[in-house]
């Protein structure tokens, strides 16, 4: 088995990007990356220093329930491509290690599944998670901040 990691959809972020409402209602904020540590979720790249980018509040989830995680994301603040989709490791995981869980077809974590994982350790964990029956995706966060990083899903 393979698996994909999977940017932010275009749609959500175009809207995003053209100034609509984050999770909370929000409009993002803008900034001027300073060139460190400013992972954009769409096309899974660093924003380059100089470059704008969006501050928001992101619920990577189709609905409120109490799993539903939501917290700040960063995007750039013009039209970047979207990744695509694949089995190479994001540019964006750059740090040592990351949290590694899996979710149900529910959209709820499921229980058991989740650790913080060595960075070159993360495609393997899912695909054993993805063994599992009960397993529908895997989400990648930070282990230091817990924010959404990118969605893994079976391929």
């Amino acid at each position: 088995m393979t698996v994909q990691f999977k940017a932010l959809p275009t749609e959500d972020v175009r809207a995003l990007q053209r100034g609509g409402a984050d999770a909370y209602g929000q409009t993002p904020e803008r900034k001027v990356s300073d060139g460190d540590g400013v992972p954009c979720r769409h096309c899974l790249r660093n924003v380059a220093e100089g470059d704008g980018y969006l501050i928001m509040a992101y619920r990577p989830f189709p609905a409120l329930q109490p799993y539903a995680e939501t917290g700040p994301i960063f995007l750039h603040a013009l039209e970047c491509e979207r990744a695509a989709e694949t089995e190479a490791l994001p540019e964006i995981l750059e740090s040592s290690d990351y949290i590694v869980r899996g979710y149900g077809a529910d959209d709820r974590i499921v229980y058991g599944s989740g650790g913080v994982i060595p960075t070159g350790g993360i495609a393997a964990l899912a695909e054993t998670l993805f063994e599992r029956d009960d397993i529908a995706y895997v989400h990648v966060r930070s282990a230091r901040n817990n924010c959404f990083q990118c969605r893994i899903e079976r391929f």
